[in-house]
Formats: structure tokens, sequence, C-alpha cells
């Protein structure tokens, strides 16, 4: 596309989602939710850095929110991946039905709309290990900030994992589909319920002082 979505600003993004468009859907919004999820992460450890009491964690902070700044920059990538991704899709199915390249392409271009939504939970559950170390070493006075990185990083995997499914399940080429949703799903066992613990975690000790 020509405009990348990731360099508008929040009104043109938020605007573009709520218009009549092909692109930027739900695979574009997770993963700017992913990207300020690890933007929360990076916060949290910059807020940290340079206070004696966390002086002995400070390497692992300094690893984490540089990590975490590179996972920002990939998913903000994502965003307009998912977006280049998703547009040859919507003009494949603008083919005239009786076009004998019809299903060829619309099977490539959805093959290809897979990539992007599992490439962001592949980088949103990297965010969740930092954000689950990140909770244990970072301020107390950054805790909510890592908790609603927690949240925002459950729902875009969440968001992430439709993304990867809505494009599998009309693939005719079954072996390919079944990969890609074996990957989504392993995630999903993985981290989904590591990023509710966090945030659970995070409430829990807010809430007791």
């Amino acid at each position: 596309m020509e405009d990348k979505m990731s360099q508008q600003s929040c009104v043109e993004f938020v605007a573009d989602v709520a218009s009549r468009s092909s692109a930027p859907g739900g695979g574009a919004v997770a993963a700017l939710a992913g990207a300020l999820g690890s933007a929360l992460c990076s916060m949290a450890g910059n807020f940290t850095i340079g206070k004696k009491r966390y002086a002995s964690v400070e390497d692992d902070v300094k690893r984490m929110v540089k990590e975490a700044n590179r996972l920002s920059d990939e998913l903000l990538e994502l965003v307009n991946a998912d977006a280049d991704a998703f547009v040859p899709l919507a003009r494949a199915y603008g083919i005239p039905k009786d076009d004998p390249v019809r299903a060829d392409v619309i099977e490539a271009a959805t093959r290809n709309a897979t990539k992007p939504p599992l490439a962001m939970m592949h980088a949103i559950c990297a965010t969740i290990d930092l954000l689950d170390e990140m909770e244990q070493k970072c301020s107390r006075m950054l805790l909510s900030d890592v908790g609603c990185a927690a949240t925002l990083c459950y729902a875009a995997l969440e968001a992430a994992s439709l993304n990867v499914f809505v494009n599998t399940t009309a693939l005719a080429d079954r072996a390919f589909a079944e990969h890609m949703e074996t990957q989504a799903d392993h995630m999903l066992s993985m981290y989904r319920n590591r990023a509710q613990r966090i945030a659970g975690s995070v409430t829990d000790t807010i809430r007791k002082g």
C-alpha cells in the first residue's frame, strides 16, 4: 500500500478501520494492540533502569527493553503487512466466477494472507515471555502497565488467531492449512493462560496494596 498504516495518526487509523474499506481490519488492529503491549513492556523497563533499588536486575531489564522495542517495531510492520496481504485477497474475490484463474488466484492470496497474523502470534507470544519476566523485575510503580500490556497481548493473540483461522478454513490445500492451524493452536494453548495469569497476578498485587 502506498501509505504505511503504522505511520498514520491514531485518529486517521481509527477512521480507516471504521470506514468501508478492505483494510485495515481485524488483523491490523491485532498487530497494533500487540505493538502497544510491547511498548508498555518497554515503558515499565525504562522507568526501572537507573533506580538503585533495582540495580541487581538492571542488565536484565535493559535486555528486555531492547527486545520489547524490537518486537514493537516488528508488530508495527505487521500492521502494514496484514493490510498489504488482504487487499489482493479482496480483489481476487472480485474476479468473475466464470474466470478459470479465479480459484487459483484466491488460493494463492489466501495462503499469503495467513502469514502476517501467524507472525503476529509469534511476536505477541515473545512479548508475553518478556512481560512474565518484567513483572518480577520492574519497579512496583509500573506493575499496572505490565498488567495492561498482558491484557492487550491476550486480546491481540486471540484476534490474530481468528485472522489465521478465517483464512485457513477457506484453503483447498489442507496440508498447508493444518500446518498453520497447528502452530496457531499451540501458541494459544501455551500463551493465552500465561497472559491471563500475568494480568491476574498484577491485579491481585495492586488490590492487596
